[in-house]
């Protein structure tokens, strides 16, 4: 068995440690949280500690899960394979290219494994998106956005997150990574604009943002993120993909909340609409819930350790996402568009 420590049990956090909890692959050995944290039943007999260093040395667990703020991810996944163990880290991998460099170069240099919480990559829908899509070949438009009306508990988890990132790069390295999964062409430029819609954050943070950007093939695409009480329920899930052999895009689950945690990821209904071919429309009404992808990511984490995946490709991608999202978020903040090397 794999023993797992997790740190971080905020939203999900919680979701990865049930996961591991419920996997007959994991041991849970212990909780890390900063603060006193309600724990759901199926955890609640678990001890939470508050000393990340003391619980990595105590424990000596196989592999840590990193589900804190995106600032502290960096460092803690350096430490907890410098320990010894594997990682798991929740997206995005750092708030740096520096510091996602510098997690990449650790998991060389120590032969620990490496998985980033891109989740959308176990997502049966998504992964029938993507192959949809490259079978229309390219060059591509992307079209997407994930909005997010949040009031009450869910503003107050925005308003925490962006003390550190905006919502394009917290939400922006999935939709980026779809779009390098399905065009295999680097991007070369970023364009991004946004604005603070709200006086409840910081003043120099936006709670909306909008990025275009540039492949090296000729695609482009746009994503969009906005996340608070004034954003509009209307057209908040737009995934479309356009290339000169036609269009695929997902239809969402009607009756779910664009701020619910369930509507974050939730696609039932892949449309192909191939040029001269007609449409077709496949159902993924029995597509896993939220709770359910975490189920997936930590089968695909004790898979990639009992069979020593190469997951170098897939920390690669992850470093990609981050460097384009950021890229936007500094066109963002000076108006000028960002050529990517």
């Amino acid at each position: 068995m794999i023993r797992v420590l997790v740190v971080g049990l905020g939203q999900m956090g919680q979701s990865h440690a049930l996961a591991y909890q419920a996997r007959p692959e994991f041991d849970l050995v212990g909780l890390v949280n900063r603060s006193d944290v309600a724990l759901p039943e199926a955890l609640a007999h678990l001890p939470v500690e508050q000393d990340f260093d003391a619980a990595l040395a105590r424990h000596k667990p196989d592999m840590v899960a990193v589900a804190t703020y995106s600032d502290s991810h960096a460092a803690l996944a350096i430490k907890a394979m410098d320990a010894g163990a594997h990682v798991f880290v929740e997206k995005p991998l750092a708030t740096t290219v520096a510091d996602c460099e510098a997690v990449a170069e650790a998991a060389k240099r120590t032969g620990r494994k490496l998985m980033v919480g891109h989740i959308l990559r176990h997502h049966p829908t998504w992964v029938a998106l993507i192959e949809a899509a490259r079978d229309l070949q390219g060059p591509y438009v992307f079209r997407l956005n994930l909005n997010q009306r949040s009031t009450g508990p869910a503003w107050e988890i925005h308003k925490a997150l962006m003390r550190s990132t905006a919502p394009i790069v917290d939400c922006g390295v999935h939709y980026v990574d779809v779009m390098c999964q399905i065009t295999d062409a680097a991007p070369v430029e970023v364009r991004g604009m946004g604005l603070r819609l709200s006086d409840e954050i910081a003043p120099d943070m936006y709670n909306y943002g909008h990025f275009q950007v540039l492949f090296a093939d000729g695609s482009c695409g746009w994503y969009e993120a906005g996340w608070g009480p004034m954003m509009s329920e209307t057209a908040h899930f737009v995934k479309d993909i356009v290339s000169p052999g036609g269009a695929v895009s997902l239809r969402a689950p009607q009756g779910i909340g664009s701020a619910d945690v369930e509507g974050h990821t939730a696609a039932d209904h892949l449309i192909v609409a191939p040029i001269g071919q007609g449409e077709s429309v496949r159902s993924f009404a029995d597509s896993p819930g939220h709770q359910g992808l975490c189920d997936r990511q930590a089968a695909a984490m004790a898979q990639a350790i009992s069979e020593d995946q190469d997951l170098s490709r897939h920390v690669a991608d992850a470093v990609r996402s981050v460097a384009v999202c950021l890229a936007a978020d500094q066109s963002v903040r000076t108006g000028q568009p960002v050529r990517l090397g």
